[in-house]
C-alpha cells in the first residue's frame, strides 16, 4: 500500500508539473523576413509594406526583424519570378495585388499565383467614378454626356491593361459607353489631367483624388463596391467618404475591388503558414494598420484559408474574363 501511495504521489506530482510547464513554442523565424514588394519606391504597396514593417517592430510582434525589398523590375514581374523562385523559404512574404493574375496574362510570364502560399488577404481597394467639378453632376448625366460624345470621352487611369483600364473596359461593357482610356504613370498624375480638363473622367482610389476633391476640383460621381466606404468623417467641406452612393445606387451595376494580399513561396509548411496567418492577424489590429486604412480610404479586410482561395479564384475569373473580352491577353 505504501509502494502504491507513493506512485499515486508521484504521479500528481508529475500531472501538475506538466500542467504548469510552458507550451512547447511553434515554428518562428531565426533570420530576418524580407517583405517583397512588387513596385518601386513609393507607391501604394511599398507604402503597405512599410506600414506592416512598422507595425511589426512597434508592437514587438516578432523577434525578428523585417526587411523591405522592393523587386519592381519588368512592371513587378521581377517580384513574382523571384517569389516563384524561393520555394520552401519561409522568410519572403510577398505583398500581392491584383497583378498576380493580370502580368502573367499581359505580358505572358510563366506564373502563377497558385504556386505560392496563400496567407491573408489583408486590405481592398476600392475604386470611385470622379469626373471635373463642371461636368455632369450624377452618373446618369455622366453617361448621357459621355455616349453622345464624339470624339469619345477620355478616361484617364495609372497605366496600361491594369486594374483602371480594366474596370474601364467593364464599365463599357455594362452601358454601352465607349471611352478613349488614356494610361498616366501614377493615379496623382491622372488627377492633375482631370483637373486640368484634359480628361473627363477616372478612376481613381480615394486616396489618390483625396487632395483635388477636398479643393473641390473634382466630383466623386460613385463608388464601385456593394456597399458605401465605410469612412464617415468629414473630408470635404459637405462631404465624408460615406457620402459617396455606390454606382448600383445610381444605376450603374459595377463592382470592382483590388486586392492586397500576403503570400510565402510555394512548399512551406502548415506551422509555418500558420505563424504568418496568425502575425498578420496580428497587425490588422495595431494602431499603424487602423491609421493607415483610413488615410488611404482602403477596405479593412481579413481573409485566410478557404475564404482567401474563394475570393481568389473569383476575382481571378472576373479579370480573366474582363482583359480577354478586351485583347488585353498575349498570344
Amino acid at each position: 500500500m505504501k509502494r502504491v501511495r507513493n506512485l499515486l504521489k508521484a504521479i500528481a506530482a508529475l500531472t501538475t508539473m506538466l500542467a504548469c510547464a510552458p507550451a512547447v513554442a511553434g515554428w518562428e523565424p531565426t533570420r530576418p523576413v524580407e517583405i517583397v514588394v512588387a513596385a518601386g519606391a513609393g507607391g501604394a504597396s511599398d507604402q503597405m509594406a512599410r506600414m506592416m514593417q512598422a507595425a511589426i517592430r512597434k508592437n514587438n510582434l516578432m523577434k525578428q526583424p523585417t526587411v523591405v525589398s522592393l523587386e519592381g523590375g519588368a512592371s513587378g514581374a521581377e517580384a513574382l519570378m523571384y517569389m516563384k523562385s524561393s520555394e520552401g523559404d519561409p522568410n519572403k512574404v510577398l505583398i500581392a495585388n491584383s497583378l498576380i493574375y493580370m502580368l502573367p496574362l499581359s505580358a505572358k510570364i510563366p506564373f502563377n499565383w497558385r504556386d505560392l502560399t496563400p496567407v491573408a488577404v489583408v486590405a481592398l481597394d476600392q475604386f470611385v467614378l470622379w469626373d471635373n467639378v463642371n461636368g455632369p453632376k450624377t452618373v446618369k448625366g455622366f453617361l448621357a454626356a459621355a455616349k453622345a460624345a464624339s470624339p469619345p470621352f477620355k478616361m484617364g487611369g495609372t497605366g496600361s491593361k491594369r486594374e483602371d483600364n480594366v474596370l474601364t473596359v467593364f464599365i463599357e461593357q455594362k452601358t454601352g459607353v465607349k471611352f478613349a482610356y488614356l494610361p498616366y504613370r501614377s493615379g496623382g498624375e491622372a488627377a492633375t489631367q482631370l483637373v486640368g480638363n484634359h480628361t473627363e473622367s477616372n478612376v481613381n482610389n480615394p486616396a489618390e483624388n483625396l487632395e483635388v476633391w477636398r479643393a473641390g476640383q473634382v466630383r466623386a460621381l460613385c463608388v464601385f463596391d456593394k456597399e458605401r466606404i465605410s469612412y464617415t468623417a468629414g473630408v470635404t467641406d459637405t462631404q465624408s467618404w460615406n457620402d459617396i452612393p455606390t454606382c448600383k445606387e445610381e444605376g450603374l451595376d459595377v463592382q470592382y475591388l483590388m486586392l492586397r494580399a500576403v503570400f510565402l513561396p510555394g512548399k512551406i509548411t502548415a506551422e509555418q503558414q500558420a505563424f504568418y496567418v496568425d502575425l498578420f492577424q496580428k497587425v490588422t489590429q495595431t494602431p499603424e494598420y487602423k491609421d493607415y486604412m483610413q488615410e488611404q480610404a482602403l477596405k479593412p479586410v481579413f481573409l485566410t484559408g478557404n475564404d482567401m482561395l474563394k475570393f481568389l479564384e473569383e476575382d481571378d475569373a472576373l479579370n480573366k474574363s474582363l482583359m480577354t473580352q478586351a485583347g488585353f491577353v498575349a498570344k
